[in-house]
């Protein structure tokens, strides 16, 4: 005889009640806290280290210095050629807005004008008629009605 088994579904993971985020915020805040307290600590290590290397002997603090100022001067450049980068991009960005952004803005404003005179006409010369016709009509058929020879 075959035994039948039968298979339970796998349970449904449980939505994340508010205290399961606030602990998990709460776990993120220590970590984020200790790992910038290590980075200092480690920070000020090394910086007395290298004050403590540099006072030992006075031509390696000078080589180390020179070479200190040409890393400065390379990124001097670096950041100068990315200012003119800068400047380049703001330039055809303002080229951009004058020549192309404008005229399309100046003509949808153009046509969005044509549009108001266009209802406006409508308006006064369609819709006022038709609904004071229609007005008229109504008047005159309540009329009837009153008169007897109509029926409702």
């Amino acid at each position: 005889m075959a035994e039948t088994q039968t298979q339970t579904p796998a349970p449904t993971p449980a939505l994340p009640t508010s205290q399961d985020v606030d602990r998990e915020a709460e776990r993120r805040n220590r970590q984020l806290t200790l790992t910038l307290i290590v980075a200092v600590l480690v920070f000020l290590a090394l910086t007395g280290l290298a004050v403590f290397g540099l006072t030992r002997d006075a031509s390696v603090t000078q080589n180390i210095r020179d070479i200190f100022i040409i890393f400065l001067a390379l990124e001097s450049l670096i950041i100068g050629v990315a200012l003119v980068v800068l400047i380049i991009q703001i330039a055809s960005l303002i080229n951009l807005l004058q020549n192309e952004i404008k005229p399309i803005l100046d003509a949808t404003n153009e046509t969005i004008a044509t549009l108001r005179g266009t209802s406006e006409f409508l308006s006064e010369n369609l819709v006022a008629p038709v609904v004071k016709l229609n007005s008229y009509l109504a008047g005159f058929q309540r009329m009837l009605e009153m008169a007897g020879l109509k029926k409702k």
